[in-house]
């Protein structure tokens, strides 16, 4: 027997853990290289300002390397799900992240967060919930056909 293709809407959970794991990953080894060699000889927000366009370059990288090898048959709405799951689950282990390595709250953390970088950290996380969405051709399920089917 042949086998039938995994239905759409099945690869979605594996599309958002991969996007997450793509970009955690990455910004979890830069920031191990921000901490220890550029904070001590530039300074916090310099060396957070200097890790923020190479985070911008890996989100878009990603989620291109998302659309078109997780997900290549998709629709826009699948893709922003794609991002939206992938920030939950950023969110989440930037909070336990903070939390288990920092052992600050997520109060004590964004209080303290410079309003510079801050505020381009959460521009970054808009990118990132949103990147999924623009890298995708926006391609409509045809007329009596279900995701499932396609």
């Amino acid at each position: 027997m042949t086998e039938q293709p995994r239905p759409r809407n099945r690869r979605l959970p594996g599309a958002v853990a991969g996007y997450f794991a793509m970009v955690y990953g990455a910004g979890f080894l830069l920031g191990v290289v921000r901490t220890l060699w550029l904070t001590p000889r530039l300074g916090e927000r310099w060396a957070e300002l200097l890790e923020m366009p190479v985070m911008l370059c890996v989100i878009m990288i990603a989620a291109h390397l998302l659309v078109r090898k997780f997900i290549p048959h998709h629709t826009r709405l699948e893709a922003v799900i794609v991002g939206t799951g992938a920030l939950g689950l950023l969110l989440v282990a930037e909070v336990l992240g903070i939390w288990f390595l920092r052992g600050e709250r997520i109060t004590e953390f964004i209080a303290d967060r410079d309003p510079v970088t801050g505020t381009i950290f959460l521009v970054l996380l808009l990118v990132f919930a949103v990147a999924p969405a623009a890298w995708a051709r926006g391609q409509a399920v045809p007329r009596g056909a279900s995701h499932a089917e396609l």
